[in-house]
């Protein structure tokens, strides 16, 4: 039988993700992007007892495009989704991949001890994972 090593979410995650506040407008959110591969950004916790946010650019899409709202008078947490979802870096992407599955998830931020350190998607699964492994 041919035993394969797996492959953990961290080996494919993006590093690179932006944070933003959950009172920062869409307007600004949209500006203070950094990275031009974003199609997600990580809401910071307001306290120690607090959980992150996610915000997908499909939620922009949905909740302020197609209803005509203006992104300078609507702020992230209006449209956030909390809790979110989160993955362990030293998960095996098959398990990760599954999780997506079951949960209908696109992206999800990988957390190791309470902190936010990149977010991972099925195309980082597939095309790094996958590539990797063949």
């Amino acid at each position: 039988m041919n035993e394969r090593k797996p492959i953990r979410v961290r080996e494919v995650m993006k590093a690179k993700f932006d944070m933003v506040d959950g009172m920062t407008t869409v307007a600004e959110a949209l500006r203070a992007m950094r990275h031009i591969e974003t199609k997600a950004l990580i809401v910071e916790k307001r306290h120690p007892d607090d959980e992150y946010g996610i915000l997908l650019i499909s939620d922009i899409a949905r909740h302020v495009l197609a209803k005509d709202r203006a992104p300078e008078r609507v702020n992230v947490y209006e449209i956030m989704a909390k809790p979110v979802i989160a993955v362990d870096p030293d998960m095996d992407i098959r398990y990760c991949a599954r999780l997506f599955e079951r949960f209908d998830l696109s992206r999800a931020p990988v957390i190791e001890n309470g902190t936010v350190i990149g977010i991972v998607s099925f195309t980082d699964m597939v095309l790094n994972g996958l590539c990797k492994g063949a």
